[in-house]
């Protein structure tokens, strides 16, 4: 007797985007991220590159292509700073990798459950940067703020919520 899943096929397919919104999305964010906090220094807070990473890591649910673009956008990131190139790549890396594992396994399309993820990542982002900053590299005056990375973690959360429902309306839909 075939085993029946609860989720149909379509379901589980890689989303697809025009390239101009792969290429748009990831550098609108990479330069507010630049320009906010020179408007309002509070807006610092935010990591827009990093709801972009997830979002497409997890509608694309590919591994190499959710790490790929965490990398690049990652590198990209690190480039206008004065700190140590690569470093946002490596983590944006991991966290594609990771985002698109858990969209083959998870309901990506429940807004609790992005909300969940991007807390979870926007966390484990934090932790990844120390570790690198104050271990790998030996910056002894990177200290860690876990009650300002759980504010930021909150608000990027919050933030990411309706930026991913803005997102799935860029989605082409090859069914209809």
């Amino acid at each position: 007797m075939p085993r029946r899943s609860f989720a149909n096929r379509h379901e589980l397919e890689e989303h697809q985007f025009h390239p101009v919104v792969l290429l748009a999305v990831p550098l609108c964010a990479l330069f507010l991220q630049s320009y906010l906090p020179h408007i309002w220094q509070p807006l610092s807070i935010l990591d827009l590159p990093l709801i972009g990473v997830l979002y497409f890591a997890i509608s694309w649910r590919n591994r190499i292509a959710g790490t790929l673009l965490g990398a690049a956008v990652g590198l990209l990131q690190d480039l206008p700073g004065n700190g140590y190139i690569g470093v946002n790549g490596i983590a944006k890396a991991l966290i594609g990798y990771a985002a698109a594992s858990i969209g083959l396994k998870v309901d990506v399309d429940n807004i609790i459950t992005r909300a969940l993820m991007n807390l979870c990542f926007c966390l484990l982002q934090s932790v990844l940067l120390f570790v690198m900053q104050r271990y790998l590299l030996g910056d002894t005056g990177y200290a860690a703020q876990p009650v300002h990375e759980l504010i930021r973690a909150g608000i990027n959360a919050a933030l990411a919520v309706p930026i991913f429902l803005l997102l799935d309306r860029t989605r082409i839909n090859e069914y209809a």
